[in-house]
Formats: structure tokens, C-alpha cells, sequence
């Protein structure tokens, strides 16, 4: 028996790949196949399965292009309808994977179709459970993202989920590993824990959702607090349910490479969206006017798939040679409108004396010197609500970032503002500000290291915690 955890951080994403006797399966596979596949090959294995827990929101699954490459059946639990050909398990049937079996376990309450898949020894004795999105460590999947209306709501599902937990989970023995399909950062729960793998029994003990309590009680305790997910999600689930165009196919036309003139021509089109993947250290010295800056250093994907519209083609400016790992990630999170990249890079735009433009970075003390004397000064935190409210320099206004596509939530800011920008630590503010320059703005300045910088100068700053000021 051969068990894989592949873990893509910056989607906070776990696959799996298990095998045994030559045969093997991978569970909940991301759209780049290439490392299922390179172990197959390694190994001498032929995948025979793709167990997919559920109808993915936060990421589009590989399981179509990894069935084309290998043959593998795609397998789904009940109450699974899709546009493509899936083997859709009953509740409680076996698979074979060499001498060990696959057991489906439906447990309806994230997603409708959600399945846990238990994973069995030569001896039958159950040794690991697959969760997907229905059991993480320290939390469970939120039950809001497959609503259907007045006829299905979100206490419904969690109800579900309730007794899905308690009928499938809970009587499964406590030395069972656990493997679920998130970790910490994803949006998928509430407040998954730092681990990416734990045991029944440790759950039992630690999450507050196996705890004994009332239904009412536990769909209380998992309602409370959920966060508006983001844009991208409903279209994931889309795209995983109805197909997907081949990865190969949005290789080739991301990796079209264009001349400083032919993208200054295509640019001009009032439809395209121009994507600055460099650190954000860089792109603030200088950059192609329009562009929207997301660095690939970040949670990068989900800040695209969070910010940036789906029915816009995009054209792409890269560090020469992380072209392809930009199309490659912002394929995950299901953008398919490539129209190309700008070869060389920023340089080649540079080099072509075309015009460019810049954020100017300042220090946490030059604003401290500023507020006192400028009439004029905005300060734009653009921080999540609860990061905000744990602390703030009392004259900042709080606009999240994850609503600054919308014009509206900058329709307090004027050009003849003085605007400092700044988030925790410096990525998050920089694409902020190339936001509000595409709006036009460009009286702005980036503060460097952002609310980080701010504490450490603490006593040159009115701070303020919710409505209470501490200096």
C-alpha cells in the first residue's frame, strides 16, 4: 500500500494518490496532471480510478484531461449529474485497487454528491478516510455553496451534513487517518486547522463539529460567521460539473508571444484585461499602464479568480520563463481566455520606449509625518473587515480588496485625494492600487510593509480597536 499526499499551497489544496499491486487511483486531482502522471510512470502503475469527493468550488479539477491521458474511470457518489461520461457510486460500494478496496461513503452536506472514500487493507481493515470538503482538520465544509433556492437552503444542508458526520464518521475506529481535501487559508471552511492530516480519534476530541450536541446546535455553531465566498466559486463548480476545454489547448494560446507593438496594439482594446504576474516589489517601479498587478508570490489564483472577470480575455506579462506556470495556475481556478503574453516581458515593453507607469512606495513614518499637516490625506486599508477591526490608524477607511473591481466602493475617492494605501504587509496593496489607478486615480502612494510597518511606529499613530482608540 502506497498512500501520497500532493499538496499545492497557495490553493490550500490536497490530491492523493494511492496504489497498490501495480494499480492506482487519485483522489480530487488538480487540473495540471503532469505529477500524477510522472509518478505512475516512476512507479510502473496504471491509474485506474479518479474518485472525485465532490463538485470542487475553489479549484477546477484535472479529472477530465487525466481520463484522456490514462483511460481511468472518473467516479462520483450518488446524486451526481454531469455533462460528461462518471461512474456514479452507490452508498457503500467497493472499488478495487490492487488488494486494497475503496469504500464510497455518501455524506450529503457540503455539496449534495459529497462522498468520503475509506480506504481498505488486503485484510479489510479500514485505514484511511478521504473527506473532501466534508470533514477538515478542526472544522467541516461550509454548507452555503450548493443552495438551490427556497427548495434547498443552507440549514438544510447542514443539517445533512449533521447526520452524515454522525451516521458515516463518527462510528469509523479513531486509528483512521483522515485526509481531507483543504487546509489552512482555504475559503472552503471556516477555520481549517494548520495540519493537513489527522486521525478520527483526534477529531473526535478537537473539532467542535464531532463534539456532542444538538442538530440545532451544530447547524448554529457551522452558519455562524460565514464569510461571502468569492466570485469564482459558483463558476468552478460549473466547469467541474459541465467540462472544461483541454489545458494543452490554453497552453497554446496563453504561450503566444507578442512584440512590444503587436501588444501595444492588442492592449488597446477596452475588453482586455493586462496581467502583471512580477513581485510587487518590481511592478511598482515601473509597469504598462492599465495593467493589474497579482504576483505570483501570493495566494496568487485565488486572488485572480477573486478579483478579475472570467468573460474578459487576458494578456499576460511575466518574468521571462514563468509564463507557462502563470497560465497553468490561473487555469486551475478556471480562466480560459488567453490571448497571449508579452514576450520578454516588462523590459521588452521598456526597451520599445513606450510609456509606463509607477506607484511610489513610501515609508510607515512619512505618512506619520503627513497626517498632521494634510488636509487632503486618505488613508485606504484595504485589509479583510475582521483585520480592520483588530486594529487601524483612526483616520483609515477600510475598502477590502476583494471589492475594489467594483468602481462603487471607490466612490469616495477623488483625484485630488492624497491617498496612502496599504494592507498587511505589502502584496495585497499593491494590487489595490493598481486597481484604483485603472479607475483613473493616480495621486497615490504605496506604503511599504503596510499595517506591519504602522505598529512598529504605534505611538506616532492614533490606533484605533473597533471604536475604542488605544494611543
Amino acid at each position: 500500500m502506497f498512500v501520497k499526499q500532493l499538496y499545492t499551497g497557495c490553493l490550500s489544496e490536497a490530491a492523493y494518490y494511492i496504489e497498490s499491486e501495480g494499480e492506482a487511483a487519485v483522489i480530487d486531482p488538480l487540473r495540471d496532471i503532469e505529477e500524477y502522471l510522472q509518478l505512475a510512470r516512476e512507479r510502473n502503475t496504471t491509474i485506474k480510478y479518479i474518485f472525485e469527493t465532490h463538485f470542487h468550488a475553489d479549484f477546477v479539477s484535472g479529472h477530465l484531461d487525466l481520463a484522456a491521458a490514462t483511460g481511468a474511470t472518473i467516479v462520483y457518489g450518488p446524486d451526481t449529474h454531469t455533462n460528461f461520461p462518471v461512474h456514479v457510486a452507490k452508498d457503500g460500494e467497493l472499488f478495487s485497487i490492487g488488494k486494497m478496496k475503496m469504500q464510497v461513503l455518501h455524506t450529503p452536506g457540503h455539496t449534495l454528491e459529497s462522498s468520503c472514500y475509506l480506504l481498505k487493507d488486503e485484510a479489510g481493515k479500514d485505514q484511511a478516510l478521504f473527506t473532501g470538503d466534508t470533514l477538515f482538520v478542526g472544522d467541516v465544509g461550509r454548507p452555503d455553496l450548493a443552495q438551490k433556492g427556497a427548495a434547498l437552503t443552507m440549514n438544510d444542508l447542514a443539517g445533512m451534513l449533521y447526520d452524515s458526520l454522525r451516521k458515516k464518521i463518527l462510528p469509523l475506529p479513531d486509528h483512521v487517518i483522515i485526509y481531507p481535501a483543504h487546509g489552512a487559508g482555504s475559503s472552503c471552511g471556516k477555520n481549517l486547522g494548520t495540519e493537513t492530516y489527522s486521525t478520527v480519534g483526534e477529531q473526535k476530541q478537537t473539532n467542535y463539529a464531532l463534539a456532542s450536541q444538538s442538530k440545532e446546535d451544530f447547524i448554529k455553531a457551522v452558519t455562524e460567521g460565514l464569510t461571502t465566498p468569492p466570485q469564482y466559486f459558483p463558476i468552478n463548480a460549473q466547469i467541474n460539473k459541465e467540462g472544461y476545454e483541454s489545458l494543452e489547448a490554453l497552453l497554446q494560446k496563453g504561450m503566444q508571444a507578442w512584440d512590444a507593438d503587436s501588444f501595444r496594439k492588442k492592449a488597446q482594446d477596452e475588453n482586455i484585461i493586462l496581467l502583471d504576474t512580477r513581485k510587487a516589489t518590481v511592478f511598482t517601479q515601473g509597469f504598462v499602464p492599465g495593467s493589474v498587478s497579482i504576483g505570483l508570490e501570493g495566494r496568487f489564483a485565488e486572488w485572480a479568480g477573486s478579483l478579475l472577470p472570467f468573460d474578459q480575455p487576458l494578456l499576460l506579462i511575466t518574468e521571462p520563463g514563468q509564463e507557462r506556470e502563470t497560465i497553468v495556475r490561473l487555469a486551475r481556478v478556471g480562466f480560459d481566455k488567453f490571448e497571449g503574453h508579452l514576450a520578454g516581458g516588462f523590459e521588452t515593453w521598456q526597451a520599445a520606449g513606450l510609456p509606463i507607469d509607477m506607484i511610489i512606495d513610501v515609508e510607515a513614518d512619512e505618512l506619520a509625518m503627513d497626517i498632521p499637516f494634510d488636509p487632503n490625506l486618505v488613508i485606504v486599508d484595504v485589509r479583510k473587515v475582521p483585520e480592520y477591526a483588530d486594529g487601524h490608524v483612526k483616520q483609515a477607511i477600510n475598502i477590502p480588496l476583494e471589492t475594489l473591481m467594483d468602481p462603487a466602493s471607490m466612490a469616495d475617492l477623488d483625484e485630488h485625494h492624497n491617498i496612502y494605501v496599504h494592507c498587511a504587509g505589502g502584496y495585497r496593496s499593491v494590487i489595490a492600487s493598481s486597481l484604483i489607478k485603472r479607475q483613473g486615480i493616480h495621486n497615490l502612494r504605496n506604503i511599504a510593509g503596510g499595517w506591519s510597518s504602522i505598529k512598529e511606529l504605534g505611538d506616532k499613530f492614533k490606533i484605533e480597536k473597533s471604536t475604542e482608540v488605544l494611543n
